[in-house]
């Protein structure tokens, strides 16, 4: 499997949608720096699931998301796909039929990622399952992203250990491994949890079996205090009774009074409204003399008013005439003042004129002194900051060499004290005892074995027994649960149906009671033996109607003698005797019908069959007197009537049908509740069964962790051993190595250490004359400084003098211009106050004539006042007669009225009375109702010498028992029942949770040994790989890798890496460019043993010299014929390596383009 393919639309810089193909296994990205290289990495890893912005070099994962330039917006969403060939069916399942396979990965500005596995969407769960195993992953070793080299070198040992695991195909055992922990823990905490629930219910059995005695005493004792209490309540019920009668007839003799006393009060208000609509006309008239009144005042109001507003007016206008006269005045003194003001101002400009001039000349003079000083100061400074930065590199040369002596010098300490140590690693440990010891536990551990997989035979046999078992318990559980479950509901609709039916009867209680009295109820209705032909249920329920309810009994006479004591209530019987051969007559409804008395068939014999309503029209002509005929679906019509039944469904909604499915309910029921019988008796006997075999099994287990965990600890023991035995030889063969390198290090690093020295000596000699320079440079400053103070000092005040002259020059000139704008404005201010004067002299001319005018109107209107304020009171007087009238007649209706409201009162008193009677009788109906017995029934048992108190004492007895009792739980029985069956299935659950408990810790333990195989055996060929690339790639020297700590499971690994001529004992001390190539070598070690589909590498090149990197291009050259390369780089020579160079762009701001170029095509083309 290869990636033939990225699509990108919208993600970081590529705005626009972007295909980058990769035709071959050597495919180079190249482009400026900032150009957008790296997001195709990133795009890969996005779509791979990686969930980290700060991986992905953002702030949020929108970040993603383009986010606009200078002359783009930001759009809405990213999308990236992933094209693989996987026609080689890398990837295992149901896609290894698929020669190509996409995915793709979208996301919004809301921040919802969507993932898509060839078109189809998906989690993102099913996109990382897919390269499980395979090397690939958002964070796995086949994407090598920029600073990721140093990372990878430098990592800690547990996360040096992911790779490893990773190239083991082992993370899918992880992440099983993870699942089923996951799994067991859920599984002991539920353990947990059932047998508190096994305790509890065990306690709560106990309980309730001591309460449900109690429930029983409690339950009889309380249906005899239901019965008394019944008995009470209908005696108070006949005593209510007669109090109501009595109530009832005082009631009429007070609403004969109180209809007397209204029709009083209607007489009264019939003379009131004769009153009041005499008061509304001699009111309407003192209205309209009223307005009138107040239109004539509001008129002499409104005269006043304006003969008051000139008045005002006139005085307002005086006043202003007086303010106009004095305002122009004011203005002609103003005028004067400013003109003799302009004259002084221009004397006082003609004397500055001269001295402003000498004063400018003298201030350019100073100035350009104070320049000349300033530019000596300035050329000063840069020779004082060139030599304190030759001061200063020389102090900082002096640092880094003496820092540079300092490591070394430690360096050498270090490395002499590393001989010292590996010399005497080398001879510490006694190699032939670990050899016996390996020996010994190599026997241990095969014994242990046959013990063991004998034990788990026997516990393999124990559970398909078990399995089995639980098979046949799980069938019969599902078929009991079934069956109850077709009971139920086949009891429900029985129940159902004979409600209907018994509501079809339209039995009251009081015939249900006399029926059952005189021995009735056993006798069969009509319905329950009658058989109807198919289809003509509906017309004989038409024709029989009530008469399906009847009861068949041998003689009538027997119930015309008990008829007497039906007080209430209809039954029909019929005499039960059937001689339907003799009285069926052809085409009637009696030959539909089977199973009838003959009462019954003399009915149907006189309906004759119709197969339409049209043809049961055309036969009535013919029919005689009693005769009529019916159809199919009711229509029932004679001579002179028809009945019309709709909306009936024949095979539903009738009572025949009812009857029908009530009987062949009652066969499935009899025959259900056989088979559920059967089936748990079958069910009791698979339990103990399964109990048995379960312990049997339990036994076995209860041995099997000691065996493992004994068989592991060997295991463990032994390959530690021969861990410790290897690494023994290892050391023996690198340690003598490296003394013999640690001494060749030891001399060049001597010769150094006296080189850095001289070099030292050397740099203090120069600092020395540069510090007398710096203090010669200081002197001359002071100079400099004084000179250009007295400048300075000089310009200021000569500037400063030149600026007060100008200043007061411009300020005359200033007061000239605001005095010359003043003069004009008072002039124009004095036209404007005498146009003001003449016109308010022409306005109180023109106010005169209308004051004269409105008061010659005002004194006529006030003799017309006078005239109608007295037709006003004349009016009033009729008006206040009239309202005495009316309030002497509401005297005589409140009179009346409070005569009516003792009626009512008396009258709904005795009314409160006779509702209080009637709610106290319904309540008592209601608790009457509630005892499920009748008033009629109670009243015909009750014996008539006994009272309500003998019964109240009788009740109070009872009652004084059951509370002896105590507390009672009635739900105790039906509780009992439902622990029990609990507590039972409780058991079963228990033993199912320790079955699945020993078959989760079991898949952790192969999972486990399966892990520590696989990891062993990778690491020791990744170890093996990695020794034999390093010195390819560095022309010598000496890598492995070291496992830290004992457990294969948690172990770490670390890198241990020496190049030719160094004896490094840290990797942190190799450069940036050896960790480079060791971490490479490393990738390249993994990728030996589990090849992934692909590599990208970013920037890998950088930190190499161009020997380096030829030795990096044929590895890399080398491995792509198993793996596919994908390398960003700046470098020639790998660029040089690639078949196919893809160029990223971004001629305009913020935005990426792609231009591919096919290395081979362009080398044929050239050639040709």
């Amino acid at each position: 499997m290869r990636l033939s393919k990225i699509k990108l639309s919208g993600f970081k810089s590529f705005v626009d949608p972007t295909s980058i193909t990769f035709p071959s296994n050597l495919v180079g990205v190249v482009g400026p720096n900032g150009c957008g290289k790296s997001n195709v990495i990133d795009a890969v890893r996005w779509v791979m699931g990686e969930s980290s912005a700060s991986r992905l070099r953002g702030d949020s994962i929108t970040d993603v998301i383009f986010k606009g330039s200078s002359s783009r917006k930001p759009i809405g969403a990213a999308s990236v796909e992933l094209l693989f060939d996987n026609s080689s069916s890398t990837i295992k399942g149901e896609y290894s039929k698929y020669n190509e396979i996409s995915i793709r990965r979208a996301v919004s500005r809301d921040g919802i990622s969507n993932y898509y596995l060839n078109g189809v969407r998906c989690r993102r769960k099913d996109i990382t399952g897919i390269f499980l195993g395979t090397g690939l992953g958002p964070r796995s070793y086949s994407i090598i992203e920029q600073g990721m080299i140093s990372r990878v070198i430098e990592a800690k040992p547990e996360e040096m250990r992911i790779f490893l695991e990773e190239a083991a195909g082992i993370s899918k055992y992880k992440e099983r491994r993870k699942e089923t922990s996951t799994r067991i823990n859920r599984t002991k905490e539920n353990l947990d949890r059932l047998l508190d629930v096994i305790e509890e219910v065990d306690k709560q059995i106990k309980h309730l079996n001591r309460q449900a005695k109690t429930a029983e005493r409690y339950k009889k004792m309380r249906h005899d205090e239901r019965q008394l209490s019944a008995n009470i309540l209908a005696l108070r019920i006949r005593n209510l009774e007669s109090e109501k009668d009595l109530l009832n007839k005082q009631y009429t003799e007070k609403e004969l009074i109180l209809e007397s006393e209204i029709s009083e009060q209607r007489k009264i208000e019939s003379e009131i409204e004769n009153l009041r609509l005499d008061q509304s006309d001699k009111n309407d008239k003192f209205s309209e003399i009223q307005a009138q009144y107040y239109k004539i005042g509001s008129e002499i109001s409104r005269l006043e008013q304006s003969i008051e507003y000139t008045n005002e007016i006139q005085e307002r206008q005086k006043r202003d005439l007086e303010n106009a006269i004095s305002n122009e005045e004011e203005i002609q003194t103003i005028i004067s003042q400013d003109k003799e003001k302009i004259t002084n101002i221009e004397s006082s400009l003609e004397e500055l004129t001269p001295n402003i001039e000498r004063v400018k000349l003298s201030e350019s003079s100073s100035k350009e002194s104070y320049q000349e000083a300033d530019n000596s100061l300035k050329k000063w400074q840069s020779n004082w900051e060139a030599e304190n930065i030759k001061n200063n590199e020389l102090q900082k040369d002096i640092s880094i060499e003496s820092n540079q002596l300092e490591n070394l010098q430690n360096r050498l300490k270090n490395l002499k004290e590393n001989e010292k140590e590996i010399d005497k690693e080398i001879f510490s440990t006694d190699r032939e005892a670990l050899k016996q010891e390996i020996e010994t536990s190599n026997i241990k551990f095969n014994e242990s074995n046959v013990l063991l997989d004998n034990l788990k035979s026997e516990i393999e046999e124990r559970s398909i027994e078990i399995r089995e078992l639980r098979e046949v318990e799980n069938n019969l559980t599902i078929e009991i649960n079934r069956k109850k479950k077709d009971l139920n509901e086949f009891e429900s609709e029985h129940i159902k149906l004979i409600a209907m039916q018994d509501s079809s009867y339209n039995n009251s209680d009081n015939l249900n009671s006399w029926l059952k009295k005189n021995n009735f109820k056993k006798n069969k209705r009509i319905i329950n033996d009658i058989s109807v032909s198919e289809g003509w249920q509906t017309a004989v329920e038409t024709v029989l109607g009530d008469y399906l309810g009847g009861i068949k009994i041998d003689s009538i006479q027997r119930a015309m003698d008990v008829s007497s004591s039906l007080k209430s209530g209809q039954v029909t019987f019929f005499n039960d005797i059937n001689n339907e051969k003799n009285l069926n007559r052809a085409n009637t409804l009696a030959e539909k019908v089977k199973n009838a008395p003959d009462a019954i068939y003399s009915i149907l014999g006189n309906v004759f069959l119709s197969d339409s309503i049209d043809n049961a029209i055309n036969m009535t002509d013919s029919l005689k007197a009693g005769e009529s005929a019916i159809t199919k679906n009711g229509i029932w019509i004679s001579k002179d009537w028809v009945r019309i039944s709709r909306g009936l469904d024949a095979e539903k909604d009738n009572a025949i049908s009812r009857e029908k499915q009530i009987q062949e309910l009652d066969s499935k029921l009899k025959n259900l509740k056989i088979n559920i019988d059967k089936d748990e008796s079958s069910l009791s006997s698979a339990k103990n069964d399964l109990s048995i075999a379960n312990k049997a099994r339990d036994r076995l287990q209860e041995r099997l962790p000691s065996l493992l965990s004994e068989n592991i600890d060997i295991k463990n023991q032994k390959e530690n051993l021969v861990i410790q035995l290897e690494q023994l030889e290892k050391n023996m063969i690198e340690g003598k190595n490296s003394i013999d390198a640690i001494s060749n290090e030891v001399s060049l690093l001597e010769k150094k250490i006296s080189e850095i020295s001289s070099m030292i000596e050397r740099y203090e000699k120069e600092l020395d004359e540069s510090d007398k320079q710096l203090n010669e440079l200081n002197v001359q400053k002071t100079d400099i400084e004084n000179e250009l103070n007295r400048v300075r000092n000089q310009y200021e005040e000569d500037r400063t003098r030149y600026q007060e002259m100008q200043i007061q020059f411009e300020g005359k000139l200033t007061s000239k211009e605001s005095a010359s704008q003043n003069l004009e404005r008072m002039q124009s201010q004095k036209t404007l106050f005498q146009s003001r004067k003449n016109e308010i002299l022409e306005q109180i001319e023109l106010n005169k004539q209308p004051l004269i005018d409105n008061k010659k109107l005002l004194e006529e209107q006030l003799h017309v006042k006078v005239d109608v304020e007295e037709k006003l009171n004349e009016a009033r007087k009729l008006l206040d007669e009239v309202d005495s009238n009316i309030n002497l007649q509401d005297q005589s209706r409140m009179e009346v009225e409070r005569k009516i409201d003792k009626a009512k009162t008396s009258l709904a008193e005795t009314k409160g009375d006779l509702l209080a009677i009637q709610g106290r009788k319904e309540g008592i109906d209601e608790q009457l109702s509630q005892t499920n017995f009748t008033y009629e029934e109670l009243i015909d048992n009750l014996d008539e010498s006994e009272s309500l108190e003998d019964m109240n004492q009788n009740l109070e007895k009872l009652t004084n028992k059951i509370n002896r009792l105590g507390p009672i739980n009635l739900a105790a029985i039906d509780e009992l029942e439902s622990n029990t069956e609990r507590k039972e299935y409780l058991d079963s659950q228990l033993e199912d949770l320790n079955s699945a408990l020993s078959t989760l810790e079991g898949a952790i333990r192969k999972i486990d040994t399966e892990t520590r195989s696989r990891f062993r055996e990778t690491f020791n060929k990744v170890n093996s790989g990695f020794e034999s690339l390093f010195p390819k790639l560095f022309g010598g020297g000496q890598a492995y890798m070291e496992l830290i700590g004992n457990d294969l499971l948690t172990a770490g690994v670390t890198v241990m890496a020496r190049p030719p001529g160094k004896r490094n004992s840290s990797i942190n001390l190799l450069s940036g460019g050896e960790k480079a190539l060791t971490a490479v070598a490393l990738v390249f070690a993994i990728f030996e043993l589990n090849p992934s589909p692909f590599c990208m590498l970013d920037e890998v090149d950088a930190p190499l010299d161009d020997t380096n990197v030829n030795r990096f291009c044929e590895i890399v050259d080398e491995m792509s014929k198993k793996v596919q390369f994908i390398f960003i780089t700046h470098n020639k020579i790998t660029m040089e390596m690639a078949k196919q160079l893809s160029g990223v762009t971004m001629q305009e701001p913020g935005v990426s383009r792609l231009v591919s170029v096919d290395i081979d095509e362009a080398i044929k083309l050239s050639e040709t």
